[in-house]
């Protein structure tokens, strides 16, 4: 009787990786960053390419021009428009660019649990010698990566228009600043709907709906509160640590970063300690 040699499964694999991702099937973090490459690229050079072009129009704003923007709008970083530092604050830093990180964080954390819980694909990875927590906390850091790589970008494409759009006056240790902590919100919010997911077992639409929804009111919070006399309430949102500090004049704050950072692995260990709890089935 001829026997035939069968190759035995790799305890470690995580099921569903194929073509050039394979080599990396050991690792849930590998296989996350891989399965989410192509988005994570769109989201990094979308948000280059608004930073940079905000930024490049630096040398056609006077004096007069800034005067002109509506006393409703200084709240979002245009009480220092004229010099480079106070419209990067407001222009590209307070507007889009954090708005931009908030989703990503949003719509990428709500796909960390949420997306494979929903089409069933979370029973079959666990059902591998994967770990609840193991499988959050690789998650979780493929997501911090992809804002580590977007907010990298950011800081290159203000590096390249530096001299040209006459930003020189500030320091490539201030866009650098900025640059941490725009990764450190995107994080925020990134652990904000991986968190949820985890905890509630909610849709992905759900998770993105809420967390989104939370960043929207927030930005607004922070912005509109010293229109109406309450200043106090932007140390209530995650963007009074991420731009209060005014990190391209002053440097890294490393209060606000520490704050930022310990508001997201507080919402991952909350999120954590109630997935090993909870029932998954459906």
């Amino acid at each position: 009787m001829t026997t035939t040699a069968t190759t035995p499964a790799t305890g470690s694999g995580v099921p569903g990786t194929a073509g050039p991702g394979r080599f990396l099937n050991s690792s849930i973090f590998g296989k996350t960053l891989h399965d989410n490459r192509h988005v994570l690229t769109v989201w990094a050079l979308a948000t280059g390419l608004l930073a940079m072009m905000y930024g490049g129009f630096y040398p056609q704003i006077s004096a007069d021009s800034m005067a002109s923007v509506p006393e409703a709008m200084r709240g979002f970083g245009f009480d220092d428009a004229p010099s480079a530092a106070g419209y990067l604050q407001g222009a590209v830093f307070g507007l889009l660019v954090p708005l931009m990180a908030t989703f990503y964080g949003a719509a990428t954390g709500a796909r960390m649990i949420s997306a494979d819980e929903e089409s069933g694909y979370l029973d079959l990875l666990l059902a591998h010698p994967v770990g609840r927590t193991r499988l959050l906390l690789h998650r979780f850091a493929a997501l911090t990566t992809g804002a580590i790589a977007i907010a990298a970008v950011v800081w290159a494409a203000m590096l390249a228009i530096r001299d040209t759009a006459e930003l020189g006056t500030v320091s490539v240790g201030g866009f650098t600043a900025q640059a941490i902590n725009l990764a450190l919100l995107a994080t925020l919010f990134g652990a904000l709907a991986t968190g949820l997911g985890a905890a509630t077992g909610k849709s992905r639409a759900t998770v993105f709906g809420t967390a989104a929804g939370l960043g929207v009111a927030t930005y607004a919070l922070h912005g509109f509160a010293p229109q109406i006399g309450a200043d106090w309430l932007r140390h209530l949102t995650p963007y009074h640590y991420y731009i209060g500090g005014e990190p391209l004049k002053h440097g890294l704050q490393l209060g606000d970063a520490t704050i930022l950072s310990a508001a997201a692995a507080v919402l991952i260990a909350a999120g954590s300690l109630r997935l090993n709890r909870r029932d998954l089935a459906r």
